[in-house]
């Protein structure tokens, strides 16, 4: 008798999608008659006063400087948090978010999935998995995780096989805790939508699906690259910059957006700012214009 397991590894071996559940997900997943945004900024937007060594700005006054540009959401960055992370701590925070009138949209987790097996790839599966508990006591519904890049002299191929395993290793955890694991389009075996729909088409589970950054497709025509895999978006990144052929240059948010429209995406647009200008001039404009796009709905739809 085949174990859950075996089934598991069957299905990744044959290009197979099964859920941590054992039943096949939505892929993409399925959404509402029209598209829907809501507007916030990550944590990592004010990583330089958050990690300051004196006077650092501290989660809740991140969360006030939200609320005060009528933001709808937040998503709370790991590297900014005590490691252990007190369940007291999380619910204060939580608590005051809700007061505030702001959801926490998701977590965000460092990790690479990009490892053999071994006791890298077990501490990485172990942080994921904590980090899984973490997002579900804070009341998020995402955790945003990394595939990673592979060791050298190993093929791509053989990178993206690794994260699909390790995928399916978090997945029960996640559907236990009702977090849907979010993977960047970071680098690595993903910086290219080929190299994203290979997982994404592969791990076919409700408790899984995209972090669509804008950012981190350095190809050609990264608009094109972001259109192939907007459909399993199930939380975004939206940054001022692209990167077209590596050349940096203005995001067109307007163009950004339509593309989300064109799926139907009903969701967060998470502004994680990265760009050189003073977060606290930049971070503002750029959700006042956010706010104002998704406000914003074209004829017909």
């Amino acid at each position: 008798m085949m174990t859950r397991r075996d089934v598991l590894s069957a299905a990744v071996t044959a290009g197979i999608g099964v859920s941590a559940s054992g039943a096949f997900g939505d892929a993409p997943p399925k959404r509402g008659a029209r598209p829907r945004f809501r507007v916030g900024s990550c944590a990592y937007s004010y990583r330089q006063y958050l990690q300051a060594k004196t006077e650092p700005m501290s989660y809740e006054a991140f969360l006030e400087a939200c609320a005060a540009m009528d933001m709808d959401s937040v998503e709370m960055t790991a590297y900014y948090f005590p490691d252990p992370l007190k369940l007291t701590d999380i619910h204060r925070l939580s608590r005051k978010a809700f007061l505030l009138g702001l959801d926490i949209a998701g977590a965000a987790v460092g990790n690479t999935f990009c490892l053999p097996p071994g006791d890298e790839r077990d501490k990485n599966l172990v942080k994921v998995r904590q980090w899984i508990d973490y997002a579900s006591d804070m009341g998020a519904r995402t955790l945003r995780v990394f595939a990673g890049g592979p060791p050298k002299g190993t093929e791509n191929a053989e990178g993206r096989k690794w994260v699909i395993d390790c995928i399916h290793e978090c997945l029960p955890k996640a559907e236990e805790k009702g977090i849907i694991l979010a993977m960047e389009n970071h680098g690595g075996v993903v910086a290219d939508a080929a190299g994203t729909l290979e997982i994404l088409e592969a791990v076919r589970s409700d408790w899984f699906g995209l972090k669509w950054d804008t950012a981190n497709y350095h190809t050609a025509d990264p608009y094109a690259d972001l259109a192939k895999v907007a459909a399993y978006a199930v939380t975004t990144h939206m940054k001022t910059e692209i990167f077209p052929g590596g050349k940096r240059e203005a995001t067109d948010f307007a163009r950004v957006l339509n593309i989300l429209r064109g799926v139907n995406y009903r969701g967060y647009l998470l502004l994680e700012y990265e760009a050189a200008e003073e977060p606290k001039v930049a971070v503002p404009r750029a959700i006042a214009e956010l706010q104002r796009l998704a406000g914003e709905m074209p004829v017909g739809v």
